[in-house]
Order: structure tokens, then C-alpha cells, then sequence
């Protein structure tokens, strides 16, 4: 197994890596909306959204992989009515290539976000 990491989304909060590549799967982490210096990206669903989906694609980038290589996406919001806008910002992202996703609503994430998001990306 491979730990992926990169200064160009936030470092990991916890004992645990951005992303493993284990043989042509990689797995990353869930991801909050913390810029790459730490700092929250913004207090609105939208702000929030893009920021993750920008740590996912810096991710993926620095294994050398891309959105276009993700098979399955999850995403826990803390407001299910946030749903419609999660959905039109996460199209924009995966406008072609639609993965497997599920979304679920949660009573809390950590630091208090109202999105994290996980992938498990196909790589050869």
C-alpha cells in the first residue's frame, strides 16, 4: 500500500492518511472544507461543497489519478435540505462521469461542517 499525501489540500486532522492506494483502488480519506492551510474554506453549503470537491481533485492529482477515475462517492451533509445544491455543485465536478454515490444526512461532522465527502477512485 501506497500513503498519498500533498501540501495542496489540508493535512489530516487524526492518525489516519489524505488517501492509501492499495493496488488499483484508491481510498480518500473524507474530506472537510479546510483550505490547505487549515483554515475553514467558508460558512455557506456552497463555499463548503466546492472546497471539498477542490481537496478531492488535489488528491487525486497528486496520485496521479482524477474525478474521472472515482467510482463511488459519499456524502454526509448536516442539513438534508442542502441536498439540491450539493447535487447542481457536485454536477459541475462530474459532469460527464457520474460514480456510484450514496448522500446521507448526519447530526454532526468534525469541526462542525455541514459537508465531508469520500471517494474510492478505480486506478491502473
Amino acid at each position: 500500500m501506497d500513503i498519498i499525501k500533498t501540501s495542496e489540500a489540508p493535512q489530516a486532522i487524526g492518525p489516519y492518511s489524505q488517501a492509501i492506494r492499495a493496488g488499483e483502488f484508491l481510498f480518500l480519506s473524507g474530506q472537510i472544507p479546510l483550505q490547505a492551510d487549515g483554515m475553514l474554506a467558508g460558512a455557506t453549503i456552497e463555499e463548503q461543497t466546492v472546497q471539498v470537491l477542490e481537496n478531492i481533485k488535489a488528491i487525486l492529482k497528486a496520485s496521479g489519478s482524477s474525478l474521472e477515475d472515482v467510482a463511488k462517492v459519499t456524502i454526509f451533509v448536516r442539513d438534508m435540505n442542502h441536498f439540491q445544491t450539493v447535487n447542481q455543485i457536485y454536477g459541475e465536478y462530474f459532469s460527464q462521469h457520474h460514480p456510484a454515490r450514496s448522500l446521507v444526512e448526519v447530526c454532526r461532522l468534525p469541526k462542525d461542517v455541514l459537508i465531508e465527502m469520500e471517494c474510492i477512485a478505480y486506478v491502473k
